[in-house]
């Protein structure tokens, strides 16, 4: 909830690159131009407060530590601040169009990944016809996680405002978009392939990569940048690509 117009920083951490991973081409800044909260109006008229997400271009930026990136985003989490074990957890999102941009919506244990647990509740590289959510544990993680694809009918897309949910329970993690129910993945299902990971805390994180091993296995695009688009470079040159929450 963004409705007071600004980020509550003592229930969401505004996080900064620490390691790169996945081959991402961002760095993570805490920054009013990459993590902020805007006025938006519905189809009604009627306003509402949402959180932005938003990579910009920024070649040869570089971290405190003296790396280089040519982008700079945003990823918010609520670890240390909020966890939950069991529930629900839902995000109302309006996603970009461009190969390779790379949002998510997502729950981690603390711990060592990926024992630790990792609930993917939206993913997207891009394509608006599709999303996905996945989960990675002992035995199945990275390539080897367990993921589905949701297609969306032809008269929306991912463009469109969507709910995306995960109800976790002791034995079962049900995903949902709009309260449809797309994935079901059970306890039974998990041990057949490692360990269950999901009988311990978990902290949300909201992110938007830029490029990255995902979109690339999607795409195969390695130019201009490994997994991004040109599309998706103009549409980050031009500031239109943006995750509304």
């Amino acid at each position: 909830d963004f409705s007071l117009g600004q980020i509550d920083r003592s229930k969401w951490n505004v996080r900064v690159t620490g390691k790169v991973v996945n081959n991402e081409q961002q760095a993570y800044v805490d920054s009013p131009e990459t993590v902020y909260v805007t006025t938006v109006h519905d189809d009604s008229g009627t306003e509402n407060q949402v959180l932005v997400l938003h990579p910009r271009f920024r070649p040869g930026f570089k971290t405190a530590d003296g790396r280089q990136f040519d982008f700079i985003s945003g990823r918010i989490d609520t670890g240390e601040k909020f966890d939950f074990l069991y529930g629900s957890a839902s995000a109302r999102i309006k996603l970009p169009i461009g190969a390779g941009l790379w949002p998510a919506f997502w729950a981690m244990g603390d711990g060592q990944w990926p024992d630790n647990g990792e609930i993917d509740i939206m993913e997207y590289v891009g394509e608006p016809d599709w999303v996905s959510c996945a989960v990675h544990g002992p035995g199945y993680f990275g390539e080897g996680g367990l993921v589905n694809k949701l297609f969306f009918p032809n008269d929306e897309d991912a463009t469109y405002w969507h709910i995306y949910t995960v109800d976790w329970v002791p034995d079962k993690l049900v995903f949902k978009v709009d309260g449809v129910v797309v994935y079901r993945i059970t306890k039974p299902m998990i041990d057949f392939f490692g360990g269950w990971a999901f009988d311990n805390r978990k902290f949300l994180i909201l992110n938007f990569a830029v490029g990255g091993v995902y979109p690339f296995k999607t795409n195969g695009i390695d130019l201009p940048y490994y997994g991004l688009s040109e599309e998706a470079l103009n549409e980050i040159k031009d500031g239109r690509a943006r995750v509304l929450i």
